[in-house]
């Protein structure tokens, strides 16, 4: 891909909007070159590929946008992981992995978790609520939900700004055009995050403690017992890899919802002013935000048979794009959708996914938004958007939120 190409595909990704408006109105789908895919785009057809995992692979769910040349895969090498994990896996491979994350983000151990969530988000409030100013993203929506996650793994305290850091690195690696000198920068941050979540697992599957990393693994280890009580190096490799993938989607997603959702209120202020009024509209103006900005803008799929969507005749092997963003905004099922109206009366959106590959931890990201929500309108109704910095979204399609969110108060 050339420059002019990421030229193309950054515009894209800042603000896909008028692209997802021009497909839902198109004959059957379009075929996006910057995404290099078919672009399931209206609700009715997101909705009927998700039914269909059997036709519709999650195999290709995380494919670089970027391939790293060969310098940067080997210094990957040196890491753990590069095994099928949740988010891109079908069929029993999925249900196996799938189902200790949905008993781990349990509704009561969310709900064990939230004053941990609310003391932290508390201690990041008072570190800048005197001051005037503040960039929101580094120093309250990107710190939160790490600090949340890595304690419901029960990760040290100490080791949680690393585990963020590799995550943020491997997203970078996976989806942002860098020089080489860049790549393999990045690189040797996620092989160091690796590394430690090796260390994890050798710990907690010798000696199990009560959280939820010790959980996973003794839910995956098959094994391991049998082969005198350690794991083998193909073992460590695939729990390295299911850590990582949860910590990342346990992170990142929530940091884009509190990012954007801050981002959207603020620019409508007299949405901002009611919620602060009307505290009681904080539980329907998450489910909104969500909706009219999604943090997952949507995952890739590849045909494991042809398949005939929306009149459109796709052969076996093609590659399809399936919006959540664009649905969520889909006039055929949500009135008025280009509207950001925390009044609106409650609709299923698809923000978090849906069926097989529905989002586990889509309560505990409520949660946190939640409990954000009703601390800064309570700590700093005043809040307004820096007039001297410009917001500019994050060219990507996944974990979708502003760069920096600049407020004053």
């Amino acid at each position: 891909m050339d420059r002019h190409e990421h030229a193309r595909l950054d515009a894209l990704q800042r603000d896909p909007y008028p692209h997802y408006a021009r497909a839902r109105h198109a004959e059957g789908l379009t075929f996006v070159p910057e995404l290099d895919a078919w672009l399931v785009a209206r609700d009715a057809d997101v909705r009927e590929v998700l039914r269909r995992p059997e036709a519709f692979s999650s195999a290709n769910a995380l494919r670089p946008d970027v391939l790293p040349g060969p310098t940067v895969l080997a210094e990957m090498g040196r890491g753990f992981g590069g095994r099928p994990v949740v988010v891109s896996s079908d069929g029993a491979l999925h249900q196996r992995l799938r189902a200790p994350v949905v008993h781990g983000l349990s509704p009561s151990r969310v709900a064990a978790v939230v004053p941990y969530a609310a003391a932290r988000a508390t201690q990041l409030v008072d570190g800048f609520a005197a001051r005037g100013f503040a960039d929101l993203m580094a120093e309250f929506a990107l710190k939160l939900p790490g600090q949340v996650i890595g304690h419901l793994m029960g990760l040290d305290p100490a080791d949680v700004p690393l585990v963020v850091h590799g995550g943020h690195r491997a997203e970078q690696l996976l989806f942002r055009p860098m020089d080489e000198a860049d790549q393999l920068a990045a690189a040797r941050d996620v092989v160091a995050m690796q590394h430690l979540l090796d260390t994890y697992v050798r710990e907690r599957h010798a000696r199990p403690q009560d959280d939820l990393c010790s959980s996973l693994i003794a839910a995956l280890a098959g094994g391991g017992e049998a082969a005198g009580g350690e794991l083998t190096l193909d073992e460590r490799h695939e729990m390295v890899a299911h850590l990582q993938n949860f910590l990342l989607a346990g992170h990142l997603t929530t940091s884009a919802l509190i990012g954007s959702t801050l981002l959207h209120l603020l620019h409508h202020r007299a949405q901002w002013e009611l919620l602060c009024e009307k505290p009681e509209l904080i539980p329907a103006a998450v489910e909104e935000a969500a909706r009219y900005d999604s943090p997952i803008q949507g995952f890739r799929r590849i045909t494991t048979r042809p398949v005939v969507l929306s009149g459109t005749e796709l052969p076996i092997g093609a590659v399809v794009f399936v919006a959540y963003g664009s649905a969520n905004r889909d006039p055929s099922r949500h009135e008025r959708p280009d509207v950001f109206d925390i009044t609106r009366p409650p609709a299923r959106h698809l923000a978090f996914g849906y069926g097989v590959h529905g989002c586990p931890g889509s309560q505990l990201a409520r949660e946190q938004l939640r409990i954000s929500l009703e601390l800064l309108t309570t700590r700093l109704p005043g809040l307004r958007l820096a007039e001297d910095r410009p917001v500019v979204m994050r060219p990507t399609m996944i974990h979708r939120s502003p760069e920096e969110l600049p407020l004053t108060w």
